[in-house]
């Protein structure tokens, strides 16, 4: 049985880490239940502050995932309206495959900006810009957290030699 909970583990953190580039599956939670079927392993004891340090990461990259684009939007002279559209075009940017998770957060706060002031097609394209960098943070963010979870794991089953033997 403890096999099968490693083996599941280790797919679970290597699923969030694509998880961490695909829309589809939600990739630093994936990440974080591979740890967590670490501690139904019978040799392992339970470490309730790893455990609540990485649920808390997990929890801030799955929030920071939609604010940072918004900001970016925000940060590059965009309207409320852009990080409205930035919002929306996240959502319906996930049900558009197969590149409509990159190109609906960038589509959305450009129509968000040119509803706000249709006039100033280049404070769009600048908001968009801003949205689209945010895009690539948070990813980014997303990526880093998953390794960490990897690396968490992996430093955790190699140390538990009772396990292999």
């Amino acid at each position: 049985m403890e096999i099968i909970l490693l083996i599941i583990g280790f797919l679970l953190v290597a699923l969030g880490i694509l998880g961490s580039f695909l829309p589809a599956l939600p990739g630093p939670p994936l990440s974080w239940l591979g740890v967590l079927c670490l501690y139904f392993v019978n040799e392992i004891e339970w470490n309730w502050w790893l455990l609540g340090i990485t649920l808390f990461l997990t929890l801030l990259a799955v929030v920071l995932d939609y604010v940072i684009p918004a900001q970016g939007t925000k940060r590059f002279g965009g309207s409320k309206y852009g990080i409205w559209g930035t919002n929306i075009g996240l959502l319906v940017g996930l049900f558009i495959p197969p590149f409509g998770f990159i190109i609906g957060p960038f589509v959305g706060a450009f129509v968000g900006e040119m509803i706000y002031n249709s006039q100033d097609s280049s404070r769009a394209l600048k908001a968009a810009t801003g949205s689209f960098i945010g895009f690539l943070a948070s990813t980014f963010f997303k990526f880093i957290v998953c390794i960490i979870l990897l690396g968490i794991f992996i430093y955790i089953v190699s140390t538990n030699h009772q396990i292999w033997f």
